[in-house]
């Protein structure tokens, strides 16, 4: 190759590189390419000497190819061209560059564009817009505008160029899918915690209804309600709208709100259920119907009446039998007109169970469903528990099987005030070396109990100081004894009692410093004072003996499912 040739080929290989380098850096200034892929085919078009270009992208079903930018004398933005058609449609198929140096006699070419305009297509580039994932679109360049044709060497260009075109609209796709799913994250967060705050707050004290709610994914289908009537009685619901999803969600809350508001009136609950049927069948559900079962209790639950449209069968449990109530309609929002049956039900020493098909539909290590027998066997299987316990324990046996539905359970008893549930009781050496295995069992103890980790930490150290002061400073390094610690929960809050028999101390001379006037280890009772909302410390009669206690309130959330505290 003589010299001049060769100082040619540089010079141009040297001024692509350049564009390259240009031309990268411009589609990395912004992840929105509307304004920048316009400006990017203009120069491509520049620098490749081209009359036109054009940018065509795959629709979203993978057929069709759409021009979404072109620059030149003919606006052929929005040209749809199948897989496989023309040089466009052919370099996509086939994931290679495509030359065209004679237009007019390739038959790869479609004229019909240059009929519709006049404009007259001479030679012809095209290469595909590669992914690892395969081509997304090709670029174009139409006719040099010195006259000649298109070469080998120009649809390498051509292909260089394309490399980073695709990338940036790669990346810029990814991104806008992050933005999206991020948007549509914080939609179903804020559902969910719509839905959340739905759900009626655990009432004490006897009442006779416990309800317990587990979504099988982001956001729940289910629902369950329970609220006072003006003659003293309470009603119940608990609920179940078919799909799922955001729309399922947002009719849920719809249907709640109306039960809810109907349910109030204190009609018999089937009558209340033709209401509510009448009025979602005047309204567009979009397909979607709600299974339901409504009812009233006394407040010593010894009288109940049900009613149920598409719903599950309550089961009864008295003294190691069964008694099923049957649905006695269809489910709501589907036919107006519907009439729904009735029962009324003795309810004094026993137990009625209501639930979801989540309930029945949860498949065992078969993958088989355990249906309304394995709810049976399940509720046998833990009825000489309390209701709490005995709940949880149901709960924390499904969540072991795989759920494929949204589960939940309303259960209806006279229920007797309950003893404070103890959490942990652990008697040890007032030795330093017993602390680690302290600090462990009362972590594991609030894990179980679902405190949330950066509180259950702050108890954790709050009660390791008090015990290390007891070490420290009670029994010093002369006496010996042992640590007494107790801790108990009793709606919704925690109690720990920390005992010891050390030589009894003053408490009015147990007061807490600021905490950045504290030397460290001795922090002790400025932590607790920070943490707990109240402590009280207690010398023991006969001056042998000490006593703290400390309290604080926090919403319990279970691990073997969500109790609406």
């Amino acid at each position: 190759m003589p010299a001049m040739q060769r100082d040619s080929a540089g010079a141009d290989q040297a001024r692509a590189l350049a564009f390259l380098a240009d031309l990268s850096e411009t589609l990395a200034v912004s992840l929105d390419l509307r304004q920048t892929l316009s400006e990017a085919v203009n120069r491509i078009a520049d620098f490749m000497g081209a009359e036109a270009a054009s940018l065509f992208l795959l629709d979203d079903y993978g057929k069709m190819l759409e021009c979404r930018v072109c620059v030149g004398p003919i606006d052929i933005a929005g040209l749809r061209i199948p897989i496989g058609q023309g040089v466009v449609g052919r370099a996509v198929a086939e994931n290679a560059s495509q030359v065209v140096a004679d237009a007019l006699n390739d038959p790869r070419v479609d004229h019909s564009t240059d009929s519709d305009t006049g404009f007259v297509t001479r030679s012809l580039l095209c290469a595909p817009l590669a992914t690892a994932r395969g081509p997304i679109g090709a670029l174009e360049v139409v006719n040099k505008r010195s006259g000649g044709a298109f070469s080998a060497d120009d649809a390498e260009i051509l292909r260089l160029i394309a490399a980073p075109t695709s990338l940036a609209i790669n990346n810029a796709r990814m991104a806008h899918e992050l933005v999206q799913q991020a948007r549509m994250k914080r939609e179903f967060d804020l559902a969910r915690r719509m839905q959340k705050s739905l759900l009626p707050r655990r009432r004490r004290n006897g009442f006779p209804l416990l309800g317990v709610n587990l979504p099988a994914h982001e956001i729940s289908g289910d629902f369950y309600d329970y609220f006072d009537l003006p003659d003293g009685r309470i009603g119940f619901v608990i609920g179940d709208v078919s799909g799922k999803g955001l729309d399922a969600a947002l009719l849920m809350v719809r249907v709640a709100s109306l039960l809810r508001w109907i349910g109030k009136e204190g009609a018999p609950p089937e009558e209340w259920l033709v209401r509510v049927n009448e009025e979602l069948c005047q309204t567009s559900l979009d397909g979607r119907f709600v299974c339901a079962l409504v009812g009233h209790c006394d407040r010593l639950a010894e009288r109940v009446q049900i009613a149920a449209a598409g719903f599950p069968p309550a089961l009864l449990y008295r003294d190691g039998e069964f008694t099923e109530f049957l649905s006695g309609g269809a489910p709501l929002g589907i036919l107006p007109g519907m009439t729904f049956e009735g029962h009324e039900i003795d309810l004094a020493g026993a137990s009625l169970y209501c639930f979801s098909d989540g309930v029945t539909d949860v498949r065992d290590a078969q993958r088989q469903t355990i249906g309304s027998e394995g709810v049976r066997e399940m509720i046998l299987r833990h009825a000489g528990a309390s209701a709490e316990p005995r709940l949880r324990g149901m709960f924390s046996e499904l969540k072991h099987l795989r759920l494929v539905d949204d589960t939940t359970l309303l259960l209806i008893e006279r229920m007797h005030p309950q003893a404070p549930e103890v959490l942990l009781k652990r008697s040890f050496p007032a030795k330093a070396e017993q602390m680690r295995e302290i600090r462990s069992l009362l972590r594991g103890a609030l894990d179980d109990a679902g405190i949330e980790s950066a509180i259950r930490d702050k108890l954790v150290l709050a009660v390791d100081e008090a015990c290390c002061n007891i070490i420290r400073h009670a029994y010093g390094p002369e006496l010996t004894g042992d640590i007494d610690l107790h801790l108990t929960s009793n709606d919704g809050v925690l109690e720990f009692r920390v005992c010891d028999t050390a030589p009894a101390v003053d408490p009015a001379q147990i007061r807490p410093k600021p905490l950045g006037e504290c030397r460290s280890g001795g922090l002790g009772v400025a932590l607790i004072d920070s943490v707990m909302d109240d402590w009280n410390l207690q010398a023991m009669p006969g001056g042998k003996g000490n006593r703290l206690v400390m309290h604080k309130r926090i919403n319990l959330r279970r691990k073997s499912g969500e109790e609406h505290e």
